[in-house]
């Protein structure tokens, strides 16, 4: 399952937790090549240099996804680097919580810009290309907040708006051989999670029947599968990957 071999990817995000498992998980299922995508050059380097020391089949591009300028020039050089692209995973996201009522303007609108608009942006000039070959394969990350969590207001509609994204691409691009689906990560044993008070996370562990955190890998699994042509036939799905928890 999850065999990739010959294909090219592309995964938006800082290159470690999730995304430093994706890209791993992907280079062992044999991706041709991987390009990762985001704003921090030095983060990326760092990560690129670790999950392919000879730095063959990884190429790093600093980009801002809410940048439609900085996208279009991005995708054009991960083309030219590669010649094609055949999966899109977009995990690129920000949090900015704030109860609603005191939540800024532009609290809403960076959390948006990046975690709504970056998917637009991305497959706005990757579809195209998948249209053109009739093969893609899109893998966005949503969240399990996506059903809505207090103080999170601009992210839960960032995440929520993620599934009918999916749902669409994936009505829209079936005839092209193009595939769309959904990854809601619940608790995964990430840095910003770490972050959290050991009270609080106690209270998150509570709620979770299999009794811990989720780990990075077991988000990339699911990503490798829904990437791969194992999955030719499942398109316009939202799978939750939370430990059994409730939603």
């Amino acid at each position: 399952m999850g065999d990739l071999t010959g294909r090219i990817a592309v995964v938006t995000g800082a290159g470690r937790g999730i995304v430093a498992a994706i890209v791993k998980r992907m280079l062992k299922d044999k991706v041709k090549g991987v390009a990762m995508l985001d704003y921090d050059g030095a983060l990326l380097e760092a990560s690129a240099k670790n999950l392919d020391p000879e730095q063959k089949r990884v190429f790093c591009a600093v980009c801002d996804v809410s940048n439609r300028e900085q996208v279009h020039a991005t995708v054009a050089k991960i083309i030219e680097h590669f010649g094609t692209i055949d999966i899109l995973v977009n995990n690129a996201g920000i949090t900015r919580d704030k109860i609603f009522h005191k939540m800024d303007p532009e609290n809403w609108d960076s959390v948006l810009n990046i975690n709504l608009n970056g998917p637009f942006n991305l497959c706005r000039e990757i579809v195209p290309l998948m249209r053109e070959k009739n093969y893609g394969r899109i893998v966005n990350i949503s969240s399990t907040s996506a059903f809505g969590n207090a103080g999170q207001a601009n992210y839960a509609a960032s995440k929520a708006g993620l599934i009918g994204f999916t749902k669409t691409l994936a009505k829209e691009g079936g005839l092209k051989n193009i595939t769309a689906n959904c990854v809601a990560p619940g608790f995964i044993d990430t840095d910003m999670l770490r972050a959290v008070p050991p009270d609080v996370l106690k209270g998150y562990l509570a709620g979770i029947p299999v009794n811990r955190l989720g780990k990075p890998d077991e988000i990339a699994s699911v990503v490798s599968f829904f990437s791969s042509d194992d999955a030719s036939f499942v398109t316009g799905q939202y799978l939750i990957v939370n430990g059994g928890a409730n939603t």
